[in-house]
């Protein structure tokens, strides 16, 4: 007598759209919308959080200094960049970060619903996943290393020759937690790859 799955057709289903969706509002927000904001046929994005060093200058005088330059530093420590009127390649530069993070988002949210569609045959342990968990470790590395990059190196090009970036520093910081989490996911890839040679292997033999 077999014993009866807790994963149902219903919920395979559910999770299929689940991750449909969450593809969609990312594909939509965080990749066409501010990448319509660049060529002009929405509001750009204008602002950059940055990490300021106004201690030493007062904040209007810093403001007045670059006034040519149609920047505005609001804050002391963590500060807003303000772009009045940005141009094309300012547009680009201030939605690269977020257009990059979302388009490595929605390769993650894609492979995981291939992965998802597995399910309906009742068996997620076969070779196209373990390719797939390794192609979605790298991607979250990736994003790791791009994550604190990309801002930092648009920002030292929005502020590059304007006096605006004596008030900006250099500076990267990288944190180990999406590391280790797509290190998890390779380790997890391989422990798939293992099991479906396994697996087929162990049919070979019947």
């Amino acid at each position: 007598m077999g014993t009866k799955s807790w994963w149902s057709r219903t919920d395979n289903r559910l999770l299929e759209a689940a991750l449909g969706l969450a593809a969609l509002l990312v594909g939509v927000f965080g990749v066409l919308l501010p990448a319509l904001g660049v060529i002009g046929l929405l509001d750009p994005v204008d602002t950059r959080e940055v990490k300021a060093e106004t201690t030493t200058r007062v904040p209007g005088t810093v403001t007045d200094a670059v006034a040519g330059h149609g920047m505005t530093l609001t804050g002391t420590h963590q500060a807003d960049l303000v772009f009045a009127h940005p141009d094309l390649s300012q547009r680009l530069l201030l939605a690269l970060p977020d257009v990059i993070g979302g388009l490595l988002l929605l390769l993650v949210l894609a492979l995981l619903l291939q992965i998802a569609r597995t399910l309906r045959a009742g068996d997620v342990f076969v070779p196209k996943n373990a390719r797939r968990l390794s192609a979605i470790g790298l991607t979250v590395l990736v994003q790791a290393v791009l994550s604190p990059v990309l801002p930092t190196l648009t920002t030292e090009a929005l502020v590059s020759g304007t006096p605006m970036a004596d008030q900006i520093p250099s500076s990267i910081t990288f944190t180990g937690e999406y590391v280790l989490l797509a290190f998890l996911i390779l380790a997890l890839g391989e422990v798939f790859r293992r099991g479906t040679k396994l697996r087929a292997d162990t049919e070979g033999l019947v």
